[in-house]
């Protein structure tokens, strides 16, 4: 990197970076200094250093969030980048910090939670007047990490790195990732809770937001009853994140949380649209930028199922399945509103913007869903086009991405039974459900679809370039993240560098990279890190 887009120069030096740290300036902070685990009352943070490690060593960084920062290939490849972003050593202007919050966990109040395994380094202002903040995951101890070691393996530090990147070449709001370090370290963790744990390699990510502030940061003032805290970090949002809300006041934190409740609904429509699913939808893990946050476990639908849960917690319930993830993001912003209305006082204006939430939500939605088949108009049918392609996809195993991408490139113009068989027969998972009664039923769907096709004046390039378009070819899918664990685990590290490569263009079609983009093989379907996760994973 030699000249950023702005025209400003590159920093060739971390010391260079522009610390304000106006989180911990304009915030109650903890007041006792020992870092223990405790209840923390009447503050926003706690004071911690991240722990020392044995022999930080660089895996990857992202050149483009590298260059968010005014950071340059020097800076990034130099031994002090390793040092402190492993939390090894601080820069003179950085004031490490964990935050304090709350939350629901799976609909159950939690009550303290905290940044267990989390230290933000301070926050910067870049040469174009953005705010970051950096932090660290995998750190080590926080007085907020309960009776864990707030530290992180290498694994689940790979599959954050590469998600975070990936999701926002996606299109979908999400925090970014700097850098991936191993610590040197050995980490004892139970990947399945099943009583037999191992040790793994430690490592540690930097991640980095505008802000990480959650629903559960207004929860636990408000729970306590402290309206003064909760206010301040009200006043504080809108002053610092919405600025351009106007100054803090009853009307505003409405007008704040009306944006909020958009930019949620914005993040979970471009979940469903890519297939993701988040898998901890706790109101800790929901972003108040509308941000998706702390990937844990995550995953992609590979056969489309709207029950689907990638996480092994959630297996019975399955509270936090992909066709859920809507009534979820409305039920945690129900939540934020029961935090807000002492401050307020306006039931009605909260009221009117959760049932907006609703009411955009299917507007929304529909709206996307067409835009996947390359379609615009809401007419009286397109609803109904939809719920069967849906229903379509869910009778057989389909894989969900592959499927589009499939229809896209479907010759419409000339159209048989043979062909279309043909043409999709790779995309399913199980080829003996594929029965005449099925392709009967495909068959009629796609007449359906030509049919509106030609109603729109949809013309087939046009057709093919939009839907590829909003319809990614290469997403992450968990398999693909754990053939690059293993082999990271061994010391080669080419399978995270070619996954972050080709993350970065998940729309096009790059050559020589097929073997990303095939469908999940048969030996990933039920082995460990490939199928559902755990959070430890």
């Amino acid at each position: 990197m030699s000249e950023h887009a702005s025209g400003t120069s590159p920093y060739t030096a971390l010391d260079d970076l522009e610390f304000d740290n106006r989180f911990v300036s304009n915030l109650p902070g903890d007041k006792e200094q020992g870092n223990y685990c405790r209840p923390v009352e009447g503050a926003y943070y706690s004071l911690v250093k991240p722990t020392a490690t044995a022999a930080p060593k660089l895996v990857a960084y992202s050149d483009q969030v590298a260059e968010l920062l005014d950071l340059s290939a020097q800076a990034c490849d130099s031994d002090d980048f390793a040092k402190v972003f492993s939390g090894n050593q601080l820069l003179a202007d950085m004031i490490p910090f964990a935050m304090c919050y709350g939350g629901h966990q799976f609909g159950n109040w939690a009550g303290q939670l905290g940044d267990g395994r989390a230290i933000n380094l301070g926050e910067i202002v870049n040469q174009g007047k953005q705010r970051w903040t950096l932090q660290l995951k995998g750190a080590g101890l926080t007085p907020y990490s309960r009776n864990a070691d707030g530290l992180a393996v290498l694994r689940s530090s790979v599959r954050e790195f590469l998600c975070s990147e990936a999701m926002h070449h996606l299109g979908v709001p999400t925090t970014r990732a700097l850098s991936l370090v191993l610590t040197g370290d050995q980490v004892m963790r139970d990947v399945l809770y099943d009583g037999n744990p191992s040790l793994e390699p430690g490592a540690v990510v930097c991640r980095v937001a505008p802000s990480f502030l959650r629903f559960g940061s207004f929860q636990l003032p408000a729970s306590r009853g402290d309206l003064p805290l909760l206010s301040k970090l009200l006043h504080y949002t809108i002053e610092t994140d919405f600025p351009h809300l106007g100054p803090p006041n009853n009307d505003t934190i409405l007008k704040w949380f009306a944006e909020v409740s958009e930019r949620t609904l914005t993040m979970v429509i471009h979940w469903m649209r890519v297939g993701f699913v988040h898998g901890v939808m706790n109101t800790d893990n929901m972003s108040i930028l509308g941000l998706t946050i702390d990937y844990g476990p995550y995953g992609w639908l590979e056969n489309y199922d709207p029950d689907w849960t990638p996480n092994t917690t959630d297996s019975g319930g399955r509270r936090y399945r992909y066709g859920h993830q809507p009534q979820i993001a409305h039920w945690n912003l129900l939540q934020l509103a029961n935090t807000i209305l002492p401050v307020i006082e306006d039931k009605e204006g909260l009221e009117f913007i959760l049932k907006k939430f609703a009411t955009d939500f299917e507007i929304q939605y529909q709206a996307m869903q067409l835009a996947k088949l390359g379609l615009e108009s809401q007419h009286d049918g397109a609803q109904f086009l939809v719920a069967e392609l849906l229903a379509l996809l869910k009778q057989v195993e389909t894989d969900m991405t592959l499927f589009y991408r499939q229809l896209a490139s479907l010759d419409l113009s000339n159209l048989d039974s043979k062909t279309t068989q043909a043409h999709f027969k790779s995309i399913y998972y199980r080829q003996d459900e594929l029965t005449p009664a099925y392709w009967l039923q495909l068959d009629q769907w796609v007449s359906k679809y030509k049919l509106r096709c030609e109603a729109e004046g949809v013309v087939e390039g046009d057709r093919k370039d939009k839907m590829n378009a909003v319809n990614p070819l290469y997403v992450l899918r968990n398999y693909l993240a754990q053939v690059a664990i293993d082999k990271a685990e061994q010391g080669d590290f080419s399978g995270v560098e070619e996954l972050l490569s080709v993350l970065q263009n998940p729309y096009t079609e790059q050559e020589g990279k097929a073997h990303l983009a095939g469908k999940r093989p048969d030996w990933a379907r039920d082995r460990v890190g490939c199928s559902m996760l755990s959070c430890s994973s």
